[in-house]
């Protein structure tokens, strides 16, 4: 009755790890690819004019929500 014990917990400690094992890889995998980005999106985009000053939008990387500002500086 021992050894049967003894082999079904080392099965048991086998099968936790490769199931920890394969998850690892798994979230490894998906933040790798959450990371990886081919073409850079630009974070700030002139999208409009209001008298002498441009309308700018703000995009945070991985938001879905954007920001307008106004940028009055002059131009040299």
């Amino acid at each position: 009755m021992y050894d049967s014990n003894r082999a079904a917990a080392i099965e048991f400690v086998r099968g936790a790890g490769f199931v920890i094992l394969v998850m690892g890889i798994f979230f490894g995998f998906i933040l790798t690819l959450g990371e990886f980005d081919p073409k850079p999106a630009e974070k700030f985009e002139v999208v409009d004019h209001y008298g002498t000053c441009a309308v700018v939008r703000y995009t945070p990387k991985n938001r879905a929500e954007s920001v307008y500002f106004l940028d009055c500086r002059e131009v040299r």
